[in-house]
C-alpha cells in the first residue's frame, strides 16, 4: 500500500505544477488522465505541441533531486501511455512532447524547475 504522506505530497506538487504550468502559458486538458496502463500527471498543450507531463514532488533533497526520479522505465512507461492517448484520441496532427516538473517543497518555500523536452519518445 502507499504511503499517505506520499500521496499527498504528489497530489500537493500537482496543483502547484498545474497552476505553474497555467501561468507559464500552458493550457491544461487533463490532470491525472487514468487508462489501463497507468496514469499521466498533466496533459497539456503549448504552443500549439501537445505535452505529457510528469510532476515529481520532494519535501527534501536528502534521496536527491526530484527529477532525477524519473529514469529510464518512467520514461519508457509515459512513451506507452502517450502512444496509448494519441490512439484513443485520434490524435495524428500534432506534435508531442515530454516535459517534467520538479518541486521540491522546502521551509523557505517551493523550488519549482520546468525540464521541457526532458526526455525523447522510447518506443
Amino acid at each position: 500500500m502507499k504511503d499517505t504522506a506520499k500521496i499527498t505530497t504528489g497530489k500537493k506538487g500537482e496543483k502547484i505544477a498545474a497552476s505553474f504550468l497555467k501561468k507559464n502559458g500552458y493550457r491544461i486538458n487533463e490532470i491525472n488522465f487514468r487508462c489501463i496502463l497507468g496514469e499521466i500527471d498533466i496533459i497539456a498543450h503549448e504552443k500549439g505541441e501537445l505535452v505529457f507531463i510528469e510532476v515529481k514532488t520532494r519535501n527534501s533533497i536528502e534521496l536527491g533531486y526530484p527529477e532525477q526520479a524519473v529514469g529510464i522505465r518512467k520514461q519508457k512507461k509515459m512513451s506507452q501511455l502517450a502512444s496509448w492517448y494519441l490512439q484513443k484520441k485520434n490524435i495524428t496532427d500534432t506534435g508531442a512532447r515530454f516535459d517534467v516538473v520538479a518541486i521540491t517543497m522546502l521551509p523557505s518555500g517551493n523550488e519549482i524547475k520546468l525540464i521541457k523536452n526532458a526526455f525523447d519518445f522510447i518506443s
